[in-house]
């Protein structure tokens, strides 16, 4: 059993869709038979997605792209209206789109903008332009938000990358709580997290798939079996972090503000070997 959106003849918009996990996604949903909409930036890359897109589909016609940037309210509204006029409805939302390589607390003020526009407002945007159409279809939907684990834990490095996974986060709890307040709304929201993936904003110089790295194909079968079992936070693990890892992670993380740690203890060295027991389970 898949989750209620997901079947042939409904209609997913990928965000994102040019490569990566958007691409993926965009594969799988057309392998459903549903219609599918790509956006991405202009460009080779989401050319190239719709006409592979368009061959995993029941019918050409069922595939089609639109240039879109997300941080552009009007570019979202008018994907919008694209997708509406040619397939009717939106069953599926996933807004995937964005970008790493940001900057420290206060550094590059441009990338900082950059990140967010993308990151987080470009989320904003999907979800203020679609949300309300598809709670006034009627019919089972589906809006599944790609977050990070960096916007959990907060590992040092790129903190403005870590603030726009961490508002991913918290926007896609709240609309959760919305929509469930919604009477007879059919919506579901999610929030993706993947584990270490290979894809173009990771691969780096790399060439093959590091040992430790999972394919974007894997994420969107994780993702699915998890929508099929109603979850809303879809935490995937990856060959070297196993979920049981990402969940004392998690919980150390939590326990900095509960018991008044420094900001971010797992890497002050004055609680790295606190850290350490933790993770062994030991006392």
């Amino acid at each position: 059993m898949s989750h209620p959106a997901l079947v042939a003849g409904r209609t997913a918009v990928v965000m994102g869709a040019a490569s990566g996990i958007g691409r993926a996604a965009a594969l799988r949903f057309a392998a459903l038979g549903m219609n599918v909409c790509l956006a991405d930036l202009a460009g080779e890359p989401l050319e190239s997605a719709i006409k592979a897109v368009a061959e995993h589909a029941a019918a050409r016609d069922h595939v089609f792209g639109v240039a879109t940037d997300v941080a552009d309210l009007d570019a979202v509204e008018h994907l919008r209206d694209a997708v509406y006029g040619r397939f009717g409805e939106v069953a599926v939302l996933m807004n995937n789109a964005g970008v790493g390589g940001g900057a420290g607390a206060y550094q590059d003020i441009d990338r900082w903008r950059k990140l967010l526009s993308i990151n987080l407002w470009g989320v904003i945007n999907a979800v203020q332009t679609f949300t309300q159409g598809m709670v006034a279809q009627g019919t089972p939907c589906a809006i599944i938000n790609t977050g990070s684990k960096q916007g959990i834990t907060n590992p040092p490095g790129d903190v403005a990358y870590n603030v726009t996974k961490a508002g991913v986060k918290t926007l896609t709890e709240g609309l959760a709580h919305q929509l469930r307040n919604v009477p007879g709304c059919q919506v579901s929201a999610h929030l993706l997290v993947p584990g270490f993936t290979f894809t173009g904003m990771t691969r780096g110089a790399r060439t093959e798939k590091p040992p430790g790295a999972w394919t974007p194909e894997q994420v969107v079968a994780f993702m699915e079996a998890a929508m099929a079992r109603g979850e809303f936070y879809i935490l995937c693990p990856d060959n070297d972090v196993p979920r049981a890892m990402d969940e004392k992670r998690m919980a150390w993380a939590m326990g900095d503000l509960i018991e008044n740690r420094p900001a971010l203890s797992r890497w002050h060295p004055d609680h790295e070997a606190a850290f350490a027991r933790f993770m062994a389970g030991e006392s």
